[in-house]
């Protein structure tokens, strides 16, 4: 039963294949590969627009450059404050835009409303206080993963751009989230005004590849160099396009994701029909954040299940934590099997019932 996260599980198969056979022989290096060509035409056909692509190892690699492209050392980027941009990378952001600041905005599951960055804007005192406000970074699905419809995506990027604020997108679960909205990767990006994103494959059935990719062609112009001074630029990078090559073809993206979204839904499914238990945030992707007593996560954590508690920080206010309850935060793969979930929820289920039996 394992739920801690969509990374501890491998690649796929196909994943594995593609990487073993751009492994024979010889050829060029840094990026001149057919593997590396290949994906960053497959990327623009499956975007549908002229775009720039830079493969890279890590999340945080891309995330942190990614970053440093959209705001300069004397700028602010905006995120929500419980993002992974702000929270989980180590300072590797700031470190990569040379000292720009990062400041987190509130928002329930982890989505910035027009609103609340209305709100932030309208409060900033101008002058040279404080360094001026230049990218709005959100995540796909977020932290709480929630997803944002297409029309939330245009009309907050459209208010962004009025404050004069660049577009990031933080898609390391980019595929579960389109999967969700069925609508085309145009849509939930260039189409609604993101300017550069990060899209993720490594939680999507690759061992290690992450793209950065430039909608703005105009943020790309130093990219080769900030991708260089980081480490990122690989010398056998044809192993990295090869692993975006195999996931794109035949839409096996789409196979992966849509999977361990079932898996998710399946599980947010049981333990919802528990009583005693609730979700602190609807499942709409491959994550699951079902709110329990505390008695039945040390329960379960015994029973050898593997899975990280969370934040509450983002709970809707009638969602408040109350006695003892607390927050679980369960992810599915690509991996994920109907006998683990039912494993699960069965744990679960015997042991608030048992706990219902003790108390009458």
């Amino acid at each position: 039963m394992m739920f801690q996260s969509d990374n501890v599980v491998g690649a796929s198969a196909k994943v594995l294949d593609a990487i073993v056979k751009a492994n024979d022989g010889a050829a060029g290096s840094y990026g001149a590969d057919p593997w590396s060509i290949r994906t960053a035409d497959a990327l623009m056909r499956f975007f549908d627009c002229p775009l720039d692509v830079y493969l890279v190892t890590t999340g945080t690699a891309a995330n942190a450059l990614a970053a440093s492209a959209i705001c300069p050392p004397w700028g602010t980027l905006l995120t929500h404050r419980e993002s992974h941009v702000i929270d989980d990378e180590c300072g590797a952001p700031e470190f990569f835009m040379g000292g720009s600041k990062l400041v987190g905005l509130p928002g329930i599951g982890g989505k910035i409303t027009p609103d609340i960055l209305d709100a932030h804007v309208a409060n900033e005192p101008g002058g040279v206080r404080r360094p001026p406000l230049k990218g709005l970074s959100i995540a796909q699905g977020t932290e709480f993963g929630l997803v944002y419809t297409t029309d939330e995506l245009k009309t907050l990027s459209d208010r962004a751009r009025g404050h004069g604020l660049k577009m990031h997108m933080d898609g390391a679960r980019f595929s579960n989230a389109l999967v969700t909205l069925g609508c085309s990767p145009a849509e939930m990006t260039w189409k609604s005004g993101i300017d550069v994103l990060s899209l993720g494959g490594t939680k999507n059935g690759c061992l290690m590849a992450e793209a950065v990719i430039f909608f703005d062609l105009a943020l790309a112009e130093d990219f080769r160099f900030r991708r260089k001074r980081s480490g990122q630029t690989l010398s056998k990078q044809r192993l990295i396009g090869a692993q975006f090559e195999a996931l794109l073809d035949g839409d096996h993206w789409r196979e992966l994701a849509s999977h361990s979204n079932a898996m998710a839904r399946q599980l947010a499914s049981g333990l919802s029909a528990v009583p005693g238990l609730r979700l602190g945030w609807a499942c709409e992707i491959n994550e699951v954040f079902p709110i329990m007593p505390q008695a039945l996560m040390d329960h379960l954590h015994a029973r050898g299940a593997k899975f990280l508690d969370w934040s509450d920080l983002s709970l809707a206010p009638d969602h408040a934590l109350s006695g003892d309850e607390v927050v679980a935060r369960l992810v599915t793969s690509f991996r994920t099997t109907a006998q683990e979930v039912e494993e699960f929820v069965a744990l679960a289920r015997d042991f608030m019932a048992n706990t219902r039996r003790a108390a009458e």
